[in-house]
C-alpha cells in the first residue's frame, strides 16, 4: 500500500526583530551596566549559600540565626534592583504591549523613547529622590534591625535600592539615544564588532 509523499518544505523561520543601532555612548553606557550586571550575579551564590546555611542551622543543629535570615532578605533584594539595568540593556525586561509588534521599526523606537523620556526617566527620578534620604537618614541613625540579633549598617542595604535604580536610569539613557540614532541618525551609529556574544557585547 502506497504511502502519500511527505513534504520536505519546512516553514521559513519567523524573522527575527531588528535590534536598535548602537552610537559610542550608548556602547560604553551598555557595556558598564553589563559589566555591573555580570559582577551582581554572584550574589545569587551567596544567597543560595545563606540559605542553606540557615536551614543547616535552623533543622540540623536546632540554632536559628535571624541574623542569617535577614542577610538572605537582603542579597536577594540587593541581587534584583542590580539586575534590572541589566535587563533593560539586554531587552530581556517583559513587555506588556501586544500592539508592539504589529508597528515598523521606527515607529517602535519613536513609541519607546517617549516612554522612557515622558514617563521612565521622570518616574526614575522621584524614587531616587526619595530614596537617597532614606538611606541618609538610615546612616545618620545607624539604623539596625529590630530584632536583638539582626544585621547592622541597614544604610548598606538601603542604598542599593537608590544605586539599582541610577543604573536603570543609566540604562533607559543609553535606550533613549539608541533609538534617536535609528529615528535622526544622531548620535551617529557605530559599527559594532560581530563577535557580540563572545566579546562581551551587551545587546542580543
Amino acid at each position: 500500500m502506497s504511502q502519500p509523499p511527505v513534504s520536505t518544505d519546512l516553514p521559513a523561520p519567523a524573522a527575527q526583530p531588528q535590534p536598535l543601532p548602537s552610537n559610542r555612548l550608548s556602547w560604553r553606557l551598555d557595556r558598564f551596566i553589563v559589566a555591573i550586571g555580570r559582577a551582581s550575579a554572584w550574589l545569587w551564590l551567596a544567597v543560595l549559600l545563606v540559605v542553606l546555611g540557615n536551614v543547616f542551622s535552623r533543622f540540623v543543629m536546632a540554632r536559628g540565626s535571624i541574623a542569617l535570615e535577614e542577610l538572605s532578605w537582603h542579597l536577594f533584594g540587593a541581587a534584583m534592583m542590580l539586575a534590572l539595568a541589566y535587563a533593560v540593556v539586554r531587552d530581556d525586561h517583559v513587555r506588556v504591549d501586544v500592539l508592539r509588534e504589529k508597528f515598523s521599526p521606527r515607529r517602535q523606537a519613536l513609541i519607546e523613547l517617549l516612554g522612557i523620556v515622558l514617563l521612565g526617566l521622570p518616574v526614575i527620578y522621584l524614587m531616587v529622590h526619595a530614596l537617597v534620604p532614606y538611606a541618609y537618614t538610615a546612616f545618620v541613625y545607624q539604623e539596625h534591625s529590630q530584632a536583638p540579633s539582626g544585621l547592622p549598617y541597614r544604610f548598606l542595604f538601603k542604598s542599593v535600592l537608590a544605586l539599582g535604580l541610577i543604573l536603570v536610569g543609566i540604562a533607559l539613557f543609553s535606550r533613549a539615544s539608541r533609538c534617536s540614532t535609528l529615528l535622526w541618525h544622531f548620535p551617529r551609529a557605530m559599527q559594532t564588532p560581530e563577535d557580540d556574544r563572545n566579546g562581551g557585547h551587551p545587546h542580543p
